[in-house]
């Protein structure tokens, strides 16, 4: 799929073009995340739990991998982290014996506000490129890109020329890179 822009050239508006140019973009904007987040001792994960419970306040792990798209082992590991740092603390679920919730303490408070606050200013300043008009724009096309790629079956989707539902899950396994860790989605 083509169109002519505004330059007169040809733009390749194929949807593995758009998947590339998203992914070149998105790389250099995590770049800059991740330079902003290390001056604290971070890694994304790390900051995106203590910022989720900065912004909501105690979670259960469970609800807590969820908001930062970790996958339950990955969110132990993190919280072990930030515990063993005196960031977080684990509380027993009243609710469910089997769960933990997780808050922070002070000093985890006082560090994520210090370095979400950095972080907010880093992370203007990388955009800075992007006036208000553009990302007004720009934010709802990149949720319904998102909301329109979640909803593809997976069955749909093929590995290898097979259709994933007729492979086996190994197969899949093996031919999808997992790169979750870290990745965050803003808040809808």
């Amino acid at each position: 799929m083509t169109k002519t822009g505004e330059s007169g050239k040809t733009d390749d508006l194929s949807g593995i073009h758009l998947w590339l140019v998203l992914w070149k973009a998105s790389r250099a904007v995590e770049t800059q995340a991740q330079r902003s987040i290390a001056r604290y001792g971070m890694v994304m994960s790390d900051f995106g739990v203590l910022e989720a419970l900065l912004h909501r306040g105690p979670l259960s792990a469970k609800q807590l991998g969820s908001k930062v798209l970790l996958t339950s082992g990955s969110i132990t590991a993190a919280v072990d982290r930030l515990a063993a740092r005196g960031l977080v603390r684990r509380e027993g679920d009243a609710r469910d014996r089997r769960a933990c919730i997780v808050q922070l303490t002070a000093a985890g408070r006082r560090l994520i506000e210090r370095a979400f606050a950095q972080h907010r200013e880093e992370m203007e300043e990388a955009l800075k490129g992007f006036p208000v008009d553009e990302r007004r724009t720009l934010l709802p096309l990149l949720r319904r890109l998102g909301r329109v790629a979640d909803a593809v079956p997976e069955a749909e989707i093929a590995v290898n020329g097979v259709p994933s539902g007729g492979a086996s899950s190994g197969m899949v396994k093996r031919a999808l890179p997992v790169s979750r860790l870290g990745a965050r989605r803003s808040s809808k």
